[in-house]
């Protein structure tokens, strides 16, 4: 008898990175559940590819617990079962302006998103994920390592949410492993919700840049997802993998 599927929930699915992660996901026999606030741009990811079955919608706000736990017992009854969460959902924006001007409001929001919803979904996650000795990605941001000025609030959940990454890999080991991912610029202009059928090109320089050569697409991030998720990362848990090109190993000055 074929194994039925493995399922992964992805919380942000609708767009962006975590629409990558859906789309890349469902291409490699992935059944996938994931969840959004945004219910226009969740129709319209259903409407592309749910034509090929293998994939569930839930709309939610990943700060609202009573929210979460009832994506997370939709996702399980949808699926059967649950292998993987994918902690995506997030205020992608970085800037919340001078630190003396920023609203008590304004930074709870961004922590409230960045950081207690991915404690929020590990929570309710948790005893279906050890049933299934499945696996947790937190995807984090390489600001948790390196700022601009005027992020304190995004660049505080990122590193809230890599600290948070290694102490649920000690807490929940070996039962379920947890890992995240720090993406550094990825091109996510056409997997935006509304996004144009032609992007404009990124500059030469914007690419030169990079030691790797080129700015990062949301494939490069849903690959390591993948494997993060899969058996063949049985022995990695508690890490946080950079993923940015080595912009976070080059030496920038001011001439």
């Amino acid at each position: 008898m074929k194994r039925e599927a493995s399922v992964a929930l992805v919380t942000g699915g609708a767009q962006g990175i975590g629409k990558g992660i859906v789309t890349y996901l469902l291409q490699h026999d992935w059944r996938v559940v994931f969840m959004d606030v945004d219910e226009k741009a969740g129709g319209r990811l259903i409407e592309e590819v749910g034509r090929n079955g293998g994939i569930c919608f839930v709309p939610g706000d990943v700060s609202q617990e009573d929210s979460v736990k009832q994506a997370v017992e939709e996702a399980y009854n949808w699926g059967g079962r649950l292998d993987a969460l994918v902690n995506n959902a997030g205020i992608a924006n970085p800037h919340s302006g001078p630190i003396e001007q920023l609203a008590l409001a304004d930074w709870q929001r961004w922590l409230d998103v960045n950081l207690t919803g991915p404690m929020l979904m590990t929570k309710h996650a948790v005893p279906y994920l050890r049933e299934s000795k499945g696996a947790i990605v937190n995807i984090a941001s390489t600001r948790s390592v390196q700022s601009e000025p005027d992020t304190e609030a995004y660049a505080a959940s990122k590193g809230g949410l890599v600290a948070l990454t290694h102490a649920c890999a000690i807490s929940l080991g070996p039962d379920i492993r947890v890992n995240a991912i720090s993406p550094g610029w990825i091109d996510v202009r056409a997997w935006q919700a509304g996004a144009p059928e032609e992007v404009a090109p990124l500059k030469d320089l914007d690419h030169r840049q990079h030691p790797a050569g080129r700015v990062g697409q949301p494939a490069d991030i849903a690959a390591l997802v993948r494997y993060l998720i899969s058996p063949e990362a049985s022995f990695v848990t508690g890490q946080n993998f950079v993923v940015d090109g080595g912009m976070t190993r080059k030496m920038i000055y001011a001439d």
